[in-house]
């Protein structure tokens, strides 16, 4: 069974993926990712994968008739892909190099680009999943991307916001924040040409990073060289720093937002939105896990256990740390 079906009380798809339960237990001395296991080239740098049990299809099946009342379904159309970090396994995104980074970010905007043809793709979506704590099962270096027939409801709430805020101060939500965290300069944690790393004001997470472009951009495919390189120094720099905090591999949930792809409601979002980069972290501790218990589920009433102004230094100290490092090596 793989389809969507309409939550009435949220307004909201939810996919359905039973095919991903017969993922199987992968040897411990085998990867489908790392060359040699016939899944993937004998040589590769960075690499897109189709997922092998996608939530989301090109060639959906029919919804199960299961549906009435206020209940709905819909096709699971998407696409799922898996992006390979690197070939050796045991990498990580803050191990590589900038000039490697640089090429993940150009097959990331390449796969945006290509994605984006489709008109039934609504938004296109870049995560990454790092550690056990988030429930990692494949160690390999990788992200992937989900591709969806809708505009997940979390972004469409950041859209919404955005186009209000633009609609009555005639300026962008996210570039005003870029402006006031700069203004108020203790919460940021790095910084280039092109880019600001902060823990916002309001995040929901001790160490919850935003990386947001200076230059007021969509998506990917609209960054230039210079760019890609700022934006590969600071994610090397913001998640070595993650991994320095602790003196351990430091867990996280990384998002990509970007603007909506062929999805007339929000057609002129490059005007209004802007591309930046959420981390959720679920360290509060080097051994104590920030949970999403109850309040923050039930009633998306999020609480952190720690003003952000509170948390900043240490993670801020780790940045400039690794920027000495990389400056000493060089």
């Amino acid at each position: 069974m793989a389809e969507l079906r309409w939550n009435p009380l949220l307004r909201t798809w939810t996919m359905v993926a039973s095919n991903r339960q017969a993922r199987p237990h992968l040897p411990k001395d085998w990867c489908p990712f790392c060359p040699g296991s016939g899944k993937v080239p004998e040589q590769y740098d960075v690499f897109a994968y189709d997922n092998d049990f996608p939530a989301l299809s090109q060639t959906p099946g029919l919804p199960d008739e299961v549906t009435g009342g206020p209940y709905r379904t819909a096709e699971n159309y998407g696409k799922c892909e898996v992006i390979l970090y690197s070939p050796d396994h045991t990498s990580s995104l803050s191990a590589l190099p900038v000039a490697h980074i640089e090429k993940l970010l150009t097959l990331l905007a390449e796969r945006q680009a290509a994605l984006s043809q489709d008109p039934k793709i609504k938004y296109i979506f870049p995560f990454e999943n790092r550690g056990e704590e988030v429930g990692v099962t494949m160690p390999h270096p990788h992200g992937q991307i989900y591709a969806y027939s809708f505009v997940p409801q979390k972004i469409q709430v950041e859209l919404d916001s955005c186009r209000e805020y633009h609609a009555k101060e005639k300026r962008c939500l996210l570039c005003d924040m870029n402006r006031e965290e700069k203004r108020f300069a203790q919460r940021i944690v790095a910084e280039n040409e092109n880019f600001l790393a902060y823990l916002p004001f309001f995040t929901d997470y001790p160490y919850g990073v935003f990386i947001v472009s200076k230059k007021h951009k969509g998506d990917l495919t609209q960054f230039d060289a210079q760019e890609k390189k700022d934006l590969a120094r600071i994610l090397k720099c913001v998640t070595a720093a993650f991994d320095k905090l602790f003196g351990r591999p430091f867990p996280y949930m990384m998002c990509l937002h970007q603007t909506p792809v062929n999805c007339a409601e929000d057609e002129n979002a490059d005007a209004y939105y802007h591309f930046h980069i959420e981390f959720y972290p679920p360290l509060r501790e080097a051994k104590k896990i920030k949970f999403y218990a109850s309040s923050e589920m039930g009633a998306w009433a999020a609480c952190n256990p720690h003003a952000v102004e509170e948390t900043v230094e240490a993670l801020r100290n780790a940045c400039a740390a690794v920027q000495e490092e990389a400056e000493e090596k060089s």
